[in-house]
This record gives C-alpha cells, structure tokens and sequence, in this order.
C-alpha cells in the first residue's frame, strides 16, 4: 500500500532543559509496520505518546491518518488503538469483563459489544479463561488480553510499545502471530522494542532513535548494510590450498588451525561468486564456507550510544 497512515515532520519535546525529541521525521506506510528501535532514554515512548495525543510536542507537526495530533485529536483517537509497556487490564474484573468495559467506553451498543467481544475472545485463544478472574493469568495471557482490549474498536492504526516485555519466549512468538495477522488485515503497526530479533521478525521497515533524532531508517537489510563486518569464511582441506588462496585473496585473515580464511564480504551473492570465480581459476576449491552478514545488534550498537558517549565525556570535563 502507497497511502501514509503516520506521517511526523520536526517533532520536538523537552522536560525542562532535557530534549528528548529533537526535530523527528517519520513516515509509516499504511498496512505494514514499523519499529522504532533505540537505548532507554532515547524518547521512544514520548514519540509514541505524542503521535496517540497523550501528549502535545513543542514544536513540529504529527497525523495520523492525515488528523493532526494537536488540531484534531478526536478523530486520531477514534483511528487508533494503542497497548503501553504495562498491562491495563483490571485485575478485579474477569477478561470478558475487562473487554465489555472497553467495549462500554468505545460506545458500542450491547448486542454489538457481545458480538465483538465473543469475537475477540476466540481470536486470541481466551475462552476457556474468559469468566476466571485476572489472578490466574498467565503474563502472556494477561498481554493477550491487554492487546484484544486495544482492538475493540477496530483501530485502523496501533501503537505498540514494548508490547513483549517480561514475557517468555513462546509468549512472544503468540504475540508476533498476532501482529502479523494485523497486518495481513491490514492493520498499521508502530512497535517500540528493544528487542532486535523482534525487529527483525516484525518489521518492514525499522527506525533508530538516539539522541531525540533518528539516524538511521530503512528495510532491516538496508540498515545491515550501513555496519562494516561482513565476510566470508572459506574452510579448505589443507595447509598447501589455504596458503595458495591467502596469496590470491590480499588482506584475508588466516586461521591457521582451522585450516579457514576470512574473507572481507558485504554478504551479496555477486561477492560470493567473485570469490569463488578466482579460486576455481587458480584450481582451488573449499570444503565449505559460510557467509556472515551484520545483524541489527551490529547495527544497534553503531549507530546509537554517540548520547551516551557525548555526555560521560561532558561529565568528565566538567569533574575535572
């Protein structure tokens, strides 16, 4: 899909003399998602906080669904759904009752709430539970919940902020089901995690917040493309090849031992066949290889922390 469904252009805020945003530019393409990536403290939260209009930004401008967060915050509201880091299920109520409630507050007529709830109830697998108080949920059940109470409405945009947070690794995975499904419904999604593999699992494309700015965007690919590291590891029968194809191949790194050459690579298919192309004309050939390609730790590492590093060097200066 072409349309835009979030669009921020300059977004700031700051907390007395802290910026948090500063100057944020980010376009969602409606239907697919994306996840905002970034160290704590990097204004994840803010941006998300702003875009739902739980807070207003001092500068810049937002939409969602082409309604702007400050001159029509009705029409957002009514467009989005949005699940926080914390559950906001209330643990007095049973889970039919924590969706009833939510379905009495997005306004739908009792029939219509009953219909939908029962609904939601069989999507994410909480029948059985629905009548048991919330004291005996599981931390992934209660997260089920707290996503099926976002989706009452239908909200065409949601936003998900640290959504798998606490949770073990099969609950994690019922969660990505969920969103992908979204998705293939048609759902737009902006994810905050800090999750790497989630990132990668989940999103068309990824955003990289540090320091109030994001300073990297694009596919998960483009943005393992931007970290230097890639190569390809050759592994041969014996001393004599290796030698021979440490010669041809200037500047590998030799691994005597295991009899292996490490070979610089940006991990495409067309290196991969250059490197080969020139052993099989000297004659050589390797027993195996494989390819390392940089993934987004390497990408999360190189591209945040310059906040971090600019301040423990300020505060340095400063004590001395």
């Amino acid at each position: 899909m072409n349309s835009t469904a979030i669009e921020a252009r300059g977004l700031r805020k700051s907390y007395g003399t802290k910026v948090v945003l500063d100057g944020v530019d980010l376009t969602v393409g409606a239907g697919t998602v994306t996840a905002l990536l970034g160290p704590n403290g990097a204004g994840k939260t803010t941006f998300v906080n702003i875009l739902s209009t739980l807070l207003r930004p001092d500068g810049g401008s937002a939409a969602v669904n082409g309604a702007d967060v400050v001159r029509d915050p009705g029409s957002v509201r009514a467009a989005i759904g949005l699940t926080g880091q914390f559950s906001a299920v209330d643990k007095l109520l049973t889970g039919e009752e924590n969706l009833l409630l939510m379905a009495r507050l997005r306004h739908l007529g009792a029939k219509a709430a009953k219909l939908r709830v029962a609904e939601l109830l069989e999507r994410f697998d909480l029948v059985e539970a629905a009548r048991k108080p919330l004291a005996t949920y599981s931390g992934g059940m209660q997260r089920r919940l707290d996503l099926a109470m976002t989706l009452v409405s239908t909200p065409s945009v949601i936003f998900l902020d640290e959504p798998t947070t606490g949770l073990d690794p099969r609950s994690r995975h019922t969660v990505w089901d969920i969103v992908r499904d979204l998705v293939a419904d048609g759902t737009t999604v902006l994810l905050t995690t800090q999750y790497l593999d989630e990132a990668d699992e989940l999103a068309n494309r990824i955003a990289v917040l540090d320091g109030g700015r994001i300073v990297a965007d694009g596919t998960p690919d483009e943005l393992k493309r931007l970290v230097p590291g890639g190569h390809i590891r050759l592994r041969f029968a014996d001393a004599t090849d290796l030698d021979a194809a440490s010669r041809l191949l200037s500047g590998s790194a030799v691994d005597e031992a295991g009899l292996a050459l490490t070979v610089a690579s940006d991990g495409g298919v067309g290196a991969l066949r250059a490197v080969l192309d020139r052993l099989a004309a000297a004659g050589l050939e390797a027993d195996d290889l494989s390819i390392h390609t940089p993934d987004l730790d390497d990408v999360f590492f190189a591209l945040t922390g310059a906040t971090a590093r600019a301040e423990r060097i300020e505060t340095k200066g400063t004590e001395s």
